[in-house]
């Protein structure tokens, strides 16, 4: 690692000029004039989500419900508008997908909103282009397409769930017989899609309900981890572990670290050919004699605990197949969930067109451009020159195409090489609809009429069926008119003011009992035992790789290696050591004839003989935030190893790249004791301990006018998805520093998620503990700082007053729990990373909270604009505030509500319960300093030895 200066010279892509204040406020001028008609509301209304004055407001926020997408699949959300900016995205307690949380890519979807770096106009060979010339060429590629009855003429798509588009799918595909659709999507699980047809005769989606689940099986699955079910199983999880009397347990067999694993009662790490021999013998204990094989007695010792507790819980007991697994595993799964009749709903697919065509895959496009048979193809919302297996060379075969037609958010790596580019609206620009997982449709609203020269999914498609003038909103209308009874415009409104479409979702299919594949031998061992078998998983960040320009996501540190602006090949340190590497290091990985370097970073969670790469990062048409920034874990991919690759090659390269972390995961048994108490079910203290460390400070802080904020978290359900990270941050104006910056140690995040691993001999138990301001009432930082700019107010509030800061630090040094931020540069002022400077992104600030300047200290605050806000709304309508009516930013986002949040005089308020429950403690509770913010411990329920 080279050294690093106190000042780093910044690449000059990324130098801002500096303006006097007479250029500053003209060019601020004319900025507002051109961007006056992007910041308004849409032409089509659009109702809030609560009852609102009619006339917008200056300064009041608007919240509207709509659906954000995310692999295809729709996730209700509650977007905050101020003065027709929206700022901020919550979670709809109405819709299933979301249940009142969000994720991290949620969260981060006002930060795309506002991105320079989107594609602005329509492009073609790359050149500024009109939307007449586009609409003529089509129509010449159309007449020619219809003479031929749709023969030569191909659609290639994301996974897409949207009625609408399916049904404007569907009419195109009857106007042009010989057409052809295809779908594409880089996190798809082909295997369970096809085990489900081997186990049923047809491709069934399974829904599972982890909430009725008493004992949850994961065979190299992460149902908590990132993905858009990871709100609806998150919640399931906590839900399930909410009684002592019916507390879930949760096994997982896998090849790599995950979250669900982390989290697991009983954990096992194996090699993806073992765990296929493992489920084989659990087949065989619940009665398929086909299936047993011979297992290490570690092995056999856990298969005996897991049968026993599947057979005592049948209807609340649950197997879960992930995508390393092979299609005759995933099948089995099937019949195993049928003996023991397991809480998963059976439902058709949710990705067809009404009169039930299914795409065809990526694979069949790619031979069809290899032969010639393609002469236009229209790509819409995928990125396949990126993200396609590398075996399919797709992108020298898409240039076999005369005609080559792209839609996309951005100039991308598809985009570059095709004949023409159409800009695409963001999600809070169009109008749209999407199917959750479960089956539940929701309306996609607009929040903010386009930023940019931009067009909509079903705009497109409109022009390839001859209709120029057609208008997405009509169009979703028109889409939806069958479902209304009675009063169609009363049904609309209700719709689009609840964000979700009433109705259960898509009904069960009733099937015969699952027919077994054939099983390979009992015998066989692992096909590459001496090798290192590659595992690739979406990132938790940047999840398939179209989320790499979004810097709070890049810097946002990944669940379980803290790591940011990257990826890295994770290894078991007995790998690493027999290799003769270390955590830092560059190697090359080999597959075939395809070959990656990439460094190295070691991880005990990790099964001997197995390496965990995630896809999406490596991008070099990104914009300037995501080029070039990781290995592109795609290049190694091939159509029939998407998610496992046996026997790759692991070489030295002589080279060292430094991992960019924030924190280190606490691996110190002493400190893991002492700051992450984790207790077995049934072995809770019995009563919380008090805090009677002597003190010359009062033990309570009285309030003024009633009021005593605090804060506590469950670690028992914390499933440490940075959900809160990237809130907090979208919330408070949070900035980002950059990979140099993080290179020194710096980084500006109001809240972490610390990770305690215990190393437990049956498996690696990670615990995650979120950790914000403690707001201590006895706050070490207060009496040090020379201008008292570190305050407490009268209701336990440690409070930071940003204009009288000076930067001397001394709160940051004497701070226990290193909470508070430090600003080296003007962040928002001049020295932003990259782009981050642009105009667009002002969009996003929340205007009732300060913007920071360089010198100054900042740190969480418990969002006290937002109780502020509740406040002033009580003394408007003459009332006192609610129980548990303020909610933080970081208590709306959390899928499994670890976080609550509210006033310790209210005997009624959820936070008094949690503080009463034993397992409840302080961190660093011995030093008397009294933090407002405390946890309850975190508790497993591993099965009896």
């Amino acid at each position: 690692m080279p050294p690093l200066t106190e000042l780093p010279t910044r690449p000059e892509p990324a130098r801002r000029s500096k303006l006097n204040r007479r250029q500053a406020l003209s060019l601020l001028a004319t900025s507002m004039a051109s961007s006056l008609a992007a910041c308004s509301k849409p032409d089509q209304q659009i109702l809030p989500y609560i009852r609102m004055p009619e006339r917008i407001v200056p300064g009041e926020p608007l919240k509207f419900a709509t659906t954000l997408g995310l692999a295809g699949l729709g996730r209700g959300v509650i977007v905050t508008a101020i003065d027709g900016r929206p700022i901020k995205v919550e979670g709809n307690p109405r819709h299933p997908g979301s249940l009142g949380a969000t994720d991290v890519f949620a969260e981060a979807a006002v930060l795309s909103l506002y991105d320079p770096d989107r594609s602005r106009t329509i492009l073609h060979d790359g050149a500024i282009a009109s939307r007449e010339a586009l609409q003529g060429a089509l129509a010449s590629q159309l007449a020619d397409a219809r003479n031929r009855q749709g023969d030569g003429l191909r659609l290639l798509t994301g996974r897409t769930t949207s009625p609408t588009a399916l049904r404007q799918i569907d009419a195109l595909l009857q106007a042009f017989p010989a057409a052809a659709w295809h779908a594409y999507d880089p996190t798809d699980d082909d295997n369970a899609r096809q085990g489900s047809q081997l186990a049923h005769g047809r491709p069934l989606r399974g829904v599972a309900d982890l909430a009725k689940a008493r004992v949850i099986v994961a065979l190299d699955a992460d149902p908590i981890g990132h993905g858009p079910d990871q709100i609806r199983h998150g919640r399931g999880f906590a839900e399930g572990r909410s009684d002592a009397n019916s507390f879930s347990r949760l096994y997982c067999l896998e090849s790599g670290f995950t979250l669900t694993g982390a989290k697991a009662d009983q954990r096992l790490a194996l090699r993806p050919e073992a765990i296929e021999r493992f489920a084989m013998s659990l087949a065989g204990e619940l009665g398929e004699a086909r299936g047993a094989t011979e297992l290490p007695e570690r092995e056999r010792a856990l298969l005996r605990k897991m049968s026993t507790d599947l057979s005592a819980h049948k209807g609340a007991a649950l197997v879960m197949a992930g995508p390393t697994l092979s299609k005759e595993i995933h099948a089995l799964v099937h019949w195993i969930n049928a003996q023991i009749d397991a809480p998963v709903r059976l439902i058709e697919p949710i990705d067809r067109t009404p009169s039930g065509q299914q795409a065809a895959t990526l694979e069949q496009l790619a031979g069809d451009l290899a032969a010639g048979r393609v002469r236009q193809l229209v790509i819409v919302g995928a990125n396949p020159v990126y993200d396609a297996p590398a075996d399919l060379q797709f992108g020298a075969r898409l240039q076999q195409a005369p005609f080559r037609l792209h839609m996309g958010e951005y100039v991308d790596e598809t985009a570059a090489l095709a004949t023409w580019h159409v800009p695409q609206h963001h999600a809070l620009e169009a109008w749209s609809d999407l199917r959750a997982s479960d089956g539940t449709a929701s309306i996609v609203q607009p929040l903010i009429r386009p930023l940019y020269c931009s067009y909509g999914v079903h705009e497109l498609l409109a022009w390839l069926a001859g209709e120029q003038d057609a208008s997405a909103y009509d169009l979703v209308r028109q889409t939806w008119q069958s479902a209304a009874t009675g009063d169609f415009e009363a049904w609309w409104k209700q719709a689009l003011h609840d964000g979700v479409i009433a109705g259960p979702g898509a009904a069960a299919v009733a099937v015969a009992a699952p027919q077994l594949p054939p099983m390979p031998g009992g015998e066989a061992q692992d096909t590459h035992a001496d090798g290192i078998t590659l595992i690739l998983r979406p990132d938790p960040c940047l999840w398939d790789g179209s989320f790499a320009n979004n810097a709070w996501l890049q810097e946002c540190p990944k669940p379980l290696t803290k790591q940011v602006w990257g990826n890295a090949l994770a290894l078991h340190p007995d790998d690493a050591t027999r290799l003769g590497v270390a955590s830092g290091d560059i190697v090359t990985i080999g597959a075939g004839d395809r070959t990656l370097d990439v460094p190295v970073l070691t991880e005990p969670g990790t099964a001997a003989g197995v390496g965990t790469l995630t896809i999406g990062a490596g991008r070099h048409k990104a914009g300037a935030i995501g080029d070039g920034v990781g290995a592109n874990a795609y290049a190694l991919r091939t159509g029939e190893h998407r998610w496992r690759i046996p026997s790759v090659s692991v070489t030295r390269s002589g080279r060292r790249e430094p991992i960019l972390t924030t924190q280190n995961v606490v691996r110190t048994p002493n400190d893991v004791r002492e700051l992450y108490p984790l207790y077995q079910l049934g072995h809770t203290p019995a009563a919380a301990a008090l805090d009677d460390t002597p003190s010359l400070m009062p033990r309570t802080i009285q309030s003024s006018d009633g009021h005593a904020w605090a804060m506590v978290i469950d670690t028992s359900v914390c499933i440490g998805c940075n959900a809160c990270v990237v809130s907090c941050q979208a919330e408070n104006n949070v900035p980002v520093v950059g990979p140099e910056q993080i290179a020194m140690g710096r980084d500006m995040h109001w809240m972490r998620v610390d990770a305690y691993d215990h190393g437990m001999a049956n498996g690696r138990p990670l615990g995650f503990q979120p950790v914000p301001c403690m707001h201590c009432e006895h706050a070490p930082c207060e009496p040090v700082c020379p201008v008292a700019a570190s305050v407490h107010d009268h209701e336990g509030l440690n409070g930071q007053i940003y204009n009288r800061c000076i930067g001397t630090r001394f709160c940051e040094a004497n701070c226990p729990y290193k909470v508070r931020r430090f600003n080296f540069f003007g962040y928002a002022d001049g020295e932003e990373y990259a782009n981050l400077g642009a105009d667009s992104y002002r969009g996003q600030k929340n205007p009732e909270v300060t913007v920071r300047a360089r010198g100054v200290m900042e740190k969480c605050t418990y969002c006290v604009q937002r109780i502020s806000g509740a406040r002033r709304s009580a003394e408007r309508e003459n009332r006192t505030l609610g129980p548990d009516e303020v909610r933080t930013a970081c208590q709306n986002a959390c899928p499994t509500r670890a976080i609550s949040f509210g006033d310790l005089n209210h005997t009624d308020a959820e936070i008094n319960r949690d503080k009463a429950d034993p397992r409840h403690y302080a961190l660093l509770g011995h030093l008397g300093t009294r933090p407002r913010t405390t946890y309850l411990a975190d508790l497993r329920n591993p099965a009896e030895e």
